[in-house]
């Protein structure tokens, strides 16, 4: 793979006075290297597919139906979107159930600058620096017992706010789910900001999941419940669309969506005459999360 400076590959002005400092994220990382992204996707091999997305075209093109379906309407809509004050709560099956504001979530769990992949259903792609902290530190806080098979996320149900919600778009609120070794997984994120700046309304703020290997709309925004359980959940997707959205939802360029390939993607901030790239199988981090599936048959679970 080829190496690039910092300077080739960071858009943001506030990133050329410092290095970019990444932790190592453990299950397969080892020490990363200042002049490559191993953590991105190692198939890509140029430097325009090596990019970091800019902040406009992050900040400006979203899918966020609470807002409304069109590319821009989250940020046109979510503006006076309040997110203080904010708590979020952790129940079902877990010994300690736990309420939790957001000021102590940003205390007992530092963020670090995890620049993950993002590869959304419609195939288009970005690479973003987000900022947060892997979601089994949140879940540490509340012993999970032995029936926590599943976790669902739930996010906020305010249609004075979210002028998306008086529409019948999806289930609302809107519900997501891992299995549980989904969601320990080290690369599973709570997310809190991007480039180094508070988390933008029309992105999930004040706080969403990410999942890298899983398509974008697995991850839920403006969470405000956390539920284990030891029932698969049913998502706002399956509910709306079962036979386009299962459960799993991981990148898998094998398995088509019903109305559209998935084996080759757009990545937003390039020409628009530029060539699609293809996809890679578990967005590109398979060697990190493969061993998750095995014995699967992914094109029956997808």
């Amino acid at each position: 793979m080829k190496k690039f400076k910092y300077s080739e590959i960071t858009p943001e002005s506030i990133y050329k006075k410092r290095r970019f400092f990444i932790k190592s994220m453990g299950l397969g990382f080892g020490s990363l290297s200042l002049s490559t992204l191993p953590f991105v996707n190692n198939s890509i091999a140029n430097t325009n597919q090596n990019k970091v997305t800019s902040f406009k075209d992050i900040t400006t093109y979203n899918n966020y139906y609470e807002f409304g379906t069109g590319k821009s309407d989250p940020y046109i809509r979510s503006q006076n979107f309040k997110t203080k004050p904010w708590s979020i709560k952790i129940e079902g099956e877990v010994e300690k159930p736990l309420e939790i504001s957001m000021e102590e979530i940003l205390s007992l769990f530092p963020s670090e600058e995890r620049i993950l992949k993002l590869r959304c259903v419609e195939g288009w792609s970005m690479i973003i620096p987000w900022n947060g902290f892997s979601l089994n530190q949140l879940l540490s806080k509340v012993s999970l017992t032995s029936k926590a098979k599943f976790v669902e996320f739930e996010s906020i149900y305010d249609p004075s706010q979210m002028s998306g919600q008086k529409f019948p778009v999806l289930n609302w609120p809107y519900k997501e789910g891992l299995r549980i070794d989904e969601a320990m997984h080290s690369l599973t994120t709570v997310v809190t900001g991007l480039y180094n700046q508070k988390l933008p309304n029309q992105n999930g703020a004040p706080l969403r999941i990410f999942i890298p290997w899983k398509y974008g709309f697995k991850s839920a925004k403006a969470i405000v419940k956390i539920r284990l359980v030891e029932k698969m959940p049913t998502s706002s997707w399956m509910w709306a669309s079962p036979k386009e959205y299962g459960f799993y939802s991981n990148v898998n360029p094998n398995v088509d969506h019903p109305r559209w390939s998935q084996a080759t993607e757009r990545i937003i901030g390039n020409d628009i005459f530029a060539p699609r790239i293809k996809t890679e199988m578990f967005n590109g981090y398979g060697d990190q999360v493969a061993n998750l599936y095995t014995g699967m048959d992914l094109k029956k679970y997808y």
